[in-house]
């Protein structure tokens, strides 16, 4: 269920019932030569809804611009300072507090968001108003995702380029894979941007001159589809787990 589709009467249905949201979230952002700067908030929209389908629960509006000043040196992508994000998502959250949410699953598609979402979850959870946690998507299938791909990333890498051949092939370069892989580089450690244990990089283009990593002639619209049947199932399962958890068990545990 979408929330932007429903009228409010229909609505207070849901919250009579339920407690649990999807709220998906993700960037614009480059993503290399060969892939749109939605990426991101496309894969996270797409599994969002694809598990509010499933399984009945709410899904909320996409947060679509993220934390990405890393890739500040690429056309057209845009960003958000991390306080003013963290607070965006936090006052979005609390707003569905008021109409009987409890528990929300952010839904998220870009690994600059991680831990501003897990701060803000804390947030939520140390005021004993709302227990949110974070599901990156690649995250939930690792296996599945190394056994796919021989370089998979992790930015603009086959994982997300499978991914948007599979969601909106449209989209997709395919005449700029093989500049994305020549032009990029197969992984952090191959960027040589690690020294003594130290991460000397700060930005997408201290690694890459064209903003991605891995083998993007690896991927295809049917790796693409096995791993969002694959993502989309653990999703699912964590909305079910969630639902199933006495709200007084999320909170924080008294002090020892």
């Amino acid at each position: 269920m979408y929330i932007a589709d429903e009228t409010w009467p229909e609505l207070g249905d849901y919250f009579d019932d339920e407690s649990l949201a999807l709220v998906p979230l993700g960037s614009t952002e480059q993503h290399g030569p060969h892939l749109p700067l939605a990426t991101d908030h496309l894969i996270a929209e797409a599994l969002a809804s694809e598990a509010a389908e499933r399984t009945g629960y709410l899904r909320t509006p996409t947060i679509n611009v993220g934390v990405s000043p890393h890739h500040r040196q690429f056309n057209g992508t845009m960003w958000v300072d991390a306080p003013e994000f963290r607070d965006y998502v936090e006052s979005f959250t609390r707003n569905l507090t008021y109409h009987g949410i409890d528990r929300v699953v952010y839904v998220n598609a870009h690994g600059g968001n991680v831990d501003h979402l897990r701060e803000v979850g804390r947030r939520l959870r140390d005021d004993e108003e709302l227990y949110a946690i974070e599901w990156m998507w690649d995250e939930s299938i690792p296996e599945l995702v190394d056994d796919l791909f021989e370089q998979n990333g992790p930015h603009g890498g086959p994982k997300e380029t499978a991914m948007i051949q599979h969601l909106r092939p449209e989209l997709v370069r395919e005449d700029r894979l093989a500049d994305a892989r020549d032009g990029g580089v197969p992984d952090v450690e191959a960027a040589d941007t690690i020294k003594h244990g130290a991460r000397t990089f700060y930005d997408a283009a201290d690694n890459t001159g064209n903003g991605v990593l891995g083998d993007q002639t690896d991927a295809t619209a049917a790796k693409g589809a096995e791993l969002f049947e694959a993502a989309s199932e653990q999703l699912c399962r964590l909305c079910e787990w969630l639902d199933d958890q006495p709200f007084e068990d999320l909170l924080p545990k008294d002090h020892v």
